[in-house]
């Protein structure tokens, strides 16, 4: 089985849904990840009326892009929260996803949160019905110093024990939370991960710079190599997230829009040279 590539529309953070659309699929993409991260990039949100998301729909079509993958992050330490979740479960079933991804905690602004294995793992448990229900893969998130390895979230992936559930490797998150590297900590939870955000990082651990992929500094082709030897056949969805000062400003400079599609484009290139060398090869 070959792996799904993703190009992922947070990588077009403070842009458009069609912006991010066009951009991804004028770089070689079929596959992309949806964002719905309430009060970051809502790209697409569970309150969308039906003509909403039918146009959603198909805008997707207009580009020939297929939704795989919904990044609908929400708090699941926070009991209150998991309704919320469950409505981006349910909007990845509208949308035709596979796969739900989300962090333990917030994604961003999250404040104040406390963090425990056993909460976790009773709050996901819960979620198991709705997962069920539209046969939707839910995939946590590398993320924050709490959880910020594969190793750890291994821990709740095996106490969860369900096929619907498992790790979503972020592979310059690994470094930027854990101080790992990714094909150092992928030897600890492999046999859970379903689901891998392919990103690259520049500079020490704590510096936000998030080029595209093959342009940091992360050994990112002999991790794909890692992974299809050992029989790894989830989707890469491609994120990027630039430098902080990139990311965070309001995108209405003159030449925004050209630096995320040239490292869109920069990444798909390179992961089509790590397919054209794989084994099994990645469906670009």
């Amino acid at each position: 089985m070959k792996n799904l590539l993703l190009g992922h529309t947070n990588s077009y953070h403070g842009f458009s849904l069609e912006q991010a659309l066009r951009g991804i699929a004028n770089a070689g993409f079929k596959h992309v990840e949806l964002s719905a991260v309430k009060g970051w990039t809502e790209h697409v949100m569970p309150d969308m009326s039906d003509s909403e998301l039918a146009g959603v729909r198909d805008m997707l079509g207009k580009f020939g892009l297929t939704a795989v993958g919904l990044s609908g992050h929400c708090n699941l330490m926070d009991e209150q929260r998991l309704d919320d979740f469950r409505n981006n479960i349910e909007l990845a079933n509208k949308l035709g996803c596979k796969y739900i991804i989300t962090s333990t905690g917030e994604a961003h602004f999250g404040e104040g949160e406390t963090f425990s294995n056993d909460v976790l793992v009773k709050n996901i448990k819960h979620l198991l019905p709705t997962l069920e229900k539209y046969n939707i893969t839910l995939v946590i998130e590398i993320h924050g110093n709490e959880y910020g390895t594969g190793e750890s979230l291994y821990e709740i992936t095996r106490k969860v024990a369900s096929p619907l559930v498992g790790i979503n490797y972020d592979t310059a998150n690994v470094f930027f939370y854990g101080g790992k590297l990714p094909t150092e900590d992928i030897t600890s939870c492999v046999g859970d991960v379903k689901y891998v955000h392919i990103k690259d990082k520049r500079g020490p651990k704590d510096e936000w710079n998030f080029p595209g992929v093959g342009n940091g500094e992360l050994p990112l082709r002999e991790f794909i190599e890692y992974m299809d030897k050992n029989g790894y056949t989830g989707p890469y969805s491609v994120e990027i997230e630039y430098t902080q000062d990139y990311c965070m400003r309001d995108k209405d400079q003159p030449g925004d829009i050209d630096i995320a599609n040239k490292e869109m484009a920069d990444s798909y290139k390179f992961l089509s040279s790590c397919a054209q060398a794989s084994e099994k090869g990645i469906v670009v």
